[in-house]
C-alpha cells in the first residue's frame, strides 16, 4: 500500500501555525520566533515530512543542489574529481546531482536540460563540445552559475579549472627524447578526419598557447607531445600518431596494435589518458612484449592498476580531487553573487616514475 506523503499543510496544523509560518520555517527563509521554529520542527520530524525542493526553490530561489555532468562517471578520473565536488558541497550543506554524458553531445544536452528542469542552483560541466556548446550558453544566458572542469569552451564567460596539459605531455615526452627514443607513438582519441590532423600538425606550432587551451584535452596533449619533439629539432612521424577514433580502450588497442605490428614499430609509448593507458597495455601484452625491455611507456593520469603491473608505469597524475574541490568553489561562489571576470585555473600535475621507461643511448 502506497504511504500517503506529509504536506506542510499537515505540519502547520500539527504546530498550530499558519501555513506560510510552517513554510518559512521549513524553507530556511524569513524570520520566525525561536519556540515556533522548534515546535514546527518538531511535528515535521515526528511527522516524517519531507520538504519539496523545487516548491522551496519557487519560493527561495534556491533549492540547494547544483547539477554535475560528467564525461564517464565509471572512470577514477572523474571518481576522484566527484569526490573533491562533494568535499566541498556536502561541506556547505548542498546536496548534488550526479548525470553522465558518456563523452557524447546528445547526452550532455539532455542532461543540461533535466538538471535545468530540477531547479539547480548551479552547474558543473566536463564540456563535449569545446567550440559551440549552445546549450550550454544558453544556461548561462538564461542566469544558470557554472563552472567547466577539464575542457574550455570558447567564448564561454565562466569560471574554468583545468590542469596543464600541454607542458606536462611536452615534458614527459621529453624526457623519453632525453633517454634516446626518436620512435615514439602517441596514443590519443582523435577525430578519424584525417584532413583535420594533417591540418593541425601544420599549424601548431603557429597557434598561440591560449589557442591551443581552447581544444579537448586530447589536442592539447598532442600539442604537448609535437612541441618536444620540435624543441629536439625532429620531424614527427605522422604514422606515430595512433588515432583512437571513439574514446574507448578498444578503439586504443586497435590502434596501439596496428602499430606495434609495423616493422619500424615505436620504441616508446606515451598514452595520452586512462582509457588510452589500458588499450595500450592490452596491446603490447598480446604482442608479448616486455616494458621497458622492448618498449617504454609513459601514461597521462596515474591510476590504481599502474602500481601492480611489474614494473610499474610511469605516470603523469593529475591533481583529479583537487580540480572538483576548485571548481565547486568557482560555482558555490558564484551562486553566492560574487562578481567579476571568469577565472582559468591551471593545475599542475606531477610525474611519477615506477621504471616504465628505459635509456637506449
Amino acid at each position: 500500500m502506497k504511504t500517503q506523503k506529509i504536506t506542510i499543510v499537515e505540519v502547520a496544523k500539527g504546530a498550530g501555525v499558519s501555513t506560510a509560518t510552517a513554510s518559512r520555517v521549513l524553507g530556511q527563509y524569513g524570520y520566525v520566533g525561536e519556540k515556533t521554529k522548534e515546535r514546527v520542527l518538531a511535528v515535521a520530524a515526528k511527522l516524517g515530512y519531507q520538504p519539496n525542493k523545487i516548491a522551496r526553490g519557487l519560493i527561495t530561489g534556491q533549492t540547494r543542489t547544483i547539477g554535475v555532468i560528467a564525461g564517464d562517471i565509471s572512470s577514477p578520473f572523474y571518481a576522484a574529481v566527484l569526490r573533491g565536488i562533494s568535499d566541498v558541497v556536502e561541506g556547505h550543506g548542498l546536496g548534488m546531482l550526479i548525470t553522465n554524458s558518456d563523452e557524447t553531445l546528445d547526452r550532455e544536452v539532455a542532461a543540461t536540460k533535466l538538471l535545468r528542469e530540477n531547479q539547480v542552483d548551479g552547474l558543473i560541466v566536463s564540456p563535449c563540445d569545446v567550440t559551440d556548446s549552445p546549450h550550454l550558453r544558453e544556461a548561462v544566458k538564461a542566469g544558470m552559475p557554472m563552472a567547466l572542469i577539464d575542457r574550455k569552451v570558447k567564448g564561454l564567460h565562466v569560471d574554468t579549472v583545468a590542469v596543464e596539459n600541454i607542458k606536462s605531455s611536452r615534458d614527459a615526452v621529453r624526457r623519453l627524447l632525453l633517454a634516446g627514443h626518436r620512435r615514439v607513438g602517441i596514443v590519443a582519441e582523435l577525430a578519424a578526419d584525417e584532413s583535420r590532423l594533417r591540418g593541425f600538425l601544420a599549424s601548431a606550432k603557429d597557434q598561440p598557447p591560449n589557442g591551443l587551451q581552447l581544444l579537448s584535452t586530447s589536442w592539447q596533449r598532442l600539442a604537448g607531445y609535437l612541441e618536444a619533439h620540435r624543441a629536439f629539432g625532429l620531424e614527427v612521424d605522422p604514422n606515430l600518431i595512433l588515432a583512437a577514433v571513439g574514446h574507448s580502450a578498444l578503439a586504443a588497442q586497435n590502434a596501439a596494435s596496428a602499430a606495434l605490428n609495423e616493422k619500424a614499430r615505436p620504441t616508446a609509448l606515451f598514452c595520452a589518458d586512462g582509457l588510452m593507458s589500458v588499450g595500450a597495455m592490452s596491446a603490447i601484452s598480446a604482442k608479448g612484449l616486455k616494458i621497458p625491455r622492448d618498449l617504454s611507456l609513459v601514461c597521462f593520469d596515474d591510476l590504481d592498476w599502474m602500481t601492480f603491473v611489474g614494473p610499474g608505469i610511469d605516470a603523469i597524475a593529475q591533481p583529479r580531487r583537487k580540480l572538483g574541490r576548485a571548481a565547486a568553489r568557482f560555482l558555490l561562489a558564484r551562486i553566492g553573487q560574487a562578481e567579476g571576470a571568469p577565472r582559468d585555473m591551471r593545475l599542475s600535475p606531477r610525474m611519477v616514475e615506477r621504471g616504465s621507461m628505459r635509456s637506449i643511448l
